[in-house]
């Protein structure tokens, strides 16, 4: 541990500590690719609520243990049996909507140190960052499109911020996948380094904006967040009500089918 380095209470699927002013907040699944079920998503918004108390961290750096950043939602979490009444499948699919909601509203600065994939949800928490370093391996992709769904957790609007609408439809409804090179070229990145430089960087980013007055800057990045996203809440409410309709159609089976048989889909608008 580095000196003037502090532990948090340990979480079954994050590595949290802090360093002087700079809180990590380590995705801890690399057996899973960082894949995030609802028990991690839940430890994320748990973490980040807990940093409205923190006076003396100012930037916060989001980080993957293992191969990769995050490979998104966790595909093989076994599905609830007996199964959830309706009511309760709506606010239950709402936590990682809730997880993003709570990066966003984190006061002190927020940086993704990225690595690897950040696919679907991974690219969600990449992009509720305010800043994104990115190592020369890094990739991301929305893959929903082509499993039958939309893309949820409030998190269109957040990509479309970032690339305006054409690109936005290319990386949702397309479902393209951009390399390190593309996501610079794109404004997604705001810098590329080689892998073994990322921790380096992401720190040195981090200590620049820490030595920034912390009252200034964080009411300057709330005023920004909230200009940025002025209408996301009236309007992106009901992306998981879109989840649920899209995940009982035949098309989203006729996706799945065509997802493991490496097969085009046939998809009758049902």
């Amino acid at each position: 541990m580095k000196k003037n380095q502090q532990t948090t209470p340990a979480y079954q699927h994050l590595a949290v500590s802090r360093d002087g002013h700079i809180t990590w907040i380590t995705l801890n699944r690399p057996d899973k690719a960082n894949a995030l079920s609802y028990d991690h998503l839940a430890e994320i918004e748990t973490s980040a609520l807990a940093l409205r108390d923190d006076s003396e961290t100012r930037v916060v750096i989001f980080n993957g243990n293992g191969s990769h950043f995050s490979s998104g939602a966790d595909l093989s979490e076994p599905k609830q049996d007996p199964p959830l009444p309706l009511i309760q499948m709506r606010r239950r699919a709402r936590i990682g909507e809730r997880a993003i909601e709570a990066i966003l509203g984190i006061d002190q600065i927020t940086i993704a140190a990225w690595h690897g994939a950040a696919m679907g949800g991974g690219a969600c928490i990449a992009t509720a960052c305010d800043f994104r370093v990115g190592a020369h391996d890094c990739f991301m992709q929305y893959p929903e499109i082509d499993l039958g769904i939309n893309l949820m957790w409030k998190s269109l609007p957040l990509i479309l911020n970032l690339v305006g609408p054409a690109r936005a439809k290319r990386l949702v409804v397309g479902g393209e996948r951009l390399t390190a090179a593309q996501l610079l070229q794109w404004g997604i990145l705001d810098e590329l380094v080689e892998p073994q430089e990322l921790t380096i960087a992401a720190k040195k980013m981090a200590d620049f904006y820490a030595s920034k007055p912390p009252i200034a800057a964080q009411m300057i990045k709330q005023s920004t967040n909230q200009l940025a996203n002025a209408l996301n809440h009236a309007i992106m409410h009901m992306d998981s009500d879109q989840n649920l309709l899209s995940a009982g159609t035949q098309d989203r089976a006729a996706a799945i089918e065509a997802h493991f048989s490496k097969e085009p889909g046939d998809y009758r608008g049902n």
